[in-house]
């Protein structure tokens, strides 16, 4: 018998053939999706207005261990400003500051740093973020430098494993080389009462 609708002749599988495209369009957007998620949280952490919310696991654990050379040309009242290292983060309170010169926000909190640079009994450190060596000198001259010592973190390796987000980013660390509080983003004015509150429970 003849199917006038022409449908007789096609088999199962034809029918079934296109099935799987809507689940392979799905399967590619899958981490295109969660990867959207995920910024989202990120996101609305960051405009909780407490930066310090975003999850570090180095928190109350000893300072990762690094050596990174100093910014080369760059002195202090004719002095090499020297590199930074584990070593360097105990014995006193120290903030240490990630920065770069290309960040807009790290001018935004340069004034902040300046003035704890300031305080006695702390130590402001510097890690300088996949930088030009020439930009960064230049960002210091013009701003001031407020840090003891600048480690050149060039491959991003170092910030990595402090569990850097992005720049800017600062950590207090106690005399014991223990990181005590985290805060990212900039250190605003309106946020620098807080944080050195922070820092004064650790000395």
């Amino acid at each position: 018998m003849t199917d006038p609708y022409g449908l007789g002749n096609e088999s199962p599988q034809a029918f079934g053939a296109g099935s799987g495209k809507p689940r392979g369009r799905l399967l590619l957007l899958l981490p295109i999706l969660i990867f959207s998620i995920l910024a989202l949280v990120f996101l609305l952490r960051l405009a909780s207005g407490d930066p310090s919310k975003l999850p570090s696991a180095l928190i109350g654990r000893p300072v990762p261990e690094f050596s990174l050379a100093p910014l080369s040309g760059l002195t202090a009242e004719g002095t090499p400003v020297p590199g930074l290292s584990t070593a360097d983060l105990k014995g006193q309170v120290t903030v240490v500051n990630v920065w770069a010169s290309w960040c807009v926000p790290c001018r935004q909190e340069h004034p902040v740093l300046m003035e704890l640079a300031k305080e006695s009994g702390l130590r402001v450190v510097g890690i300088n973020y996949k930088d030009n060596p020439d930009n960064a000198r230049r960002f210091l001259g013009m701003l001031g430098n407020p840090y003891a010592a600048v480690g050149v973190d060039q491959n991003g390796r170092t910030a990595i494993n402090w569990g850097v987000y992005g720049v800017p980013e600062t950590y207090v660390v106690g005399p014991d080389g223990i990181i005590r509080y985290r805060h990212v983003g900039p250190i605003l004015p309106e946020l620098a009462h807080e944080f050195r509150q922070k820092v004064k429970t650790l000395r």
